[in-house]
């Protein structure tokens, strides 16, 4: 009963969120400069379109009719959003927003799935590292890697990144891309080759820029782990090395398992930069076109979707914990 009581409670906290969200969204389209919904209208019935026939298609576009009350406009748009309708683009004229923005999802999902995965593993071992010899040089030396890494914000590391390996050794094909439009799609080695290969220098993007974290972190927890007294403990009952490094690991994994899961909703944050320099056609990049054509329907239904991954990966992490830590379970 305990673990479906919490589970219902941060549902309905996640749901809450996620509408506070959705309601920011609608009523900053509604004061932007202009109103884009009203723009639309008056640019659909420039075009020919009949006062009613242009209040349809901005409906359609946007999910609320702009002329009404905003309390109908904004019932309207909750409506449509319950039903998972997310409009339709205005750039890409009568292509639904879910199906452009479901489009893009997966890309981002390959790049913070493999960049965050990667971080992790490299970060907790080099922290591992760096806590047990931490007073040797090499040991400092990491950790000052670690903080230069830890405080580069990610859109430089993805320029320099972009200029070192495709300009100054053109290793990886420059002008971004998912793939060679060369290839023919379909489960065959040229294809999946050059996916791998658009996707080398975002994912190391996403893991250099989370890898300074991990190491920080994990070398903090271990550290703190080592001056227990039951580490301690073990040591004078003479238990072997092994036995106390996994007592040492399971204590100091454990605050990491939950940061791992917000991790992955906190990546979708970094898409927008990283993708945008290697014009990487994922989530990130598709919020920055959407900005420049004014496609305000694909902007806010991206931008939802990358709220609702970064709500779900905080539940997770909230579900979990209790699960690998005994202790938490218990009480």
């Amino acid at each position: 009963m305990g673990l479906a009581r919490r589970l219902t409670a941060k549902l309905i906290a996640g749901l809450v969120m996620i509408w506070v969200v959705a309601t920011a969204t609608f009523f900053l389209v509604l004061a932007m400069p202009g109103n884009p919904a009203l723009t639309q209208e008056a640019t659909l019935i420039s075009h020919g379109m009949s006062p009613a026939q242009a209040q349809r298609a901005t409906a359609a576009m946007f999910g609320f009719v702009p002329k009404q009350p905003v309390l109908d406009q904004y019932r309207h748009y909750v409506w449509q959003l319950l039903h998972f309708n997310l409009g339709v683009s205005i750039a890409e004229e009568g292509v639904p927003v879910s199906h452009i923005v479901a489009s893009a999802f997966p890309w981002t999902v390959i790049l913070a799935l493999f960049g965050v995965i990667l971080s992790f593993l490299i970060g907790v071992c080099l922290g591992v590292l760096t806590a047990i010899r931490r007073t040797t040089r090499t040991a400092d030396g990491l950790t000052l890697a670690g903080a230069v890494l830890n405080g580069l914000p990610v859109y430089i590391i993805a320029i320099l990144l972009d200029y070192v390996f495709t300009t100054v050794w053109a290793i990886f094909p420059a002008g971004g891309g998912n793939v060679s439009v060369l290839e023919t799609p379909g489960w065959n080695a040229g294809y999946m080759g050059s996916i791998i290969t658009h996707a080398v220098l975002p994912v190391l993007c996403y893991t250099l820029a989370g890898v300074g974290a991990w190491q920080l972190t994990t070398k903090s927890s271990v550290i703190t782990v080592l001056g227990d007294d039951f580490i301690l403990a073990a040591e004078l009952r003479g238990l072997r090395p092994l036995t106390v490094a996994r007592y040492v690991a399971r204590n100091a994994m454990l605050p990491l398992f939950t940061v791992l899961a917000i991790s992955f909703g906190l990546m979708f944050g970094g898409a927008v930069f990283i993708e945008d320099v290697f014009n990487y056609p994922g989530l990130g990049e598709l919020m920055v076109s959407s900005i420049s054509t004014k496609d305000f329907p694909v902007l806010d239904g991206a931008f939802l979707l990358i709220i609702v991954a970064v709500i779900s990966a905080n539940i997770l992490a909230d579900l979990t914990y209790p699960i690998i830590d005994p202790r938490i379970r218990r009480s």
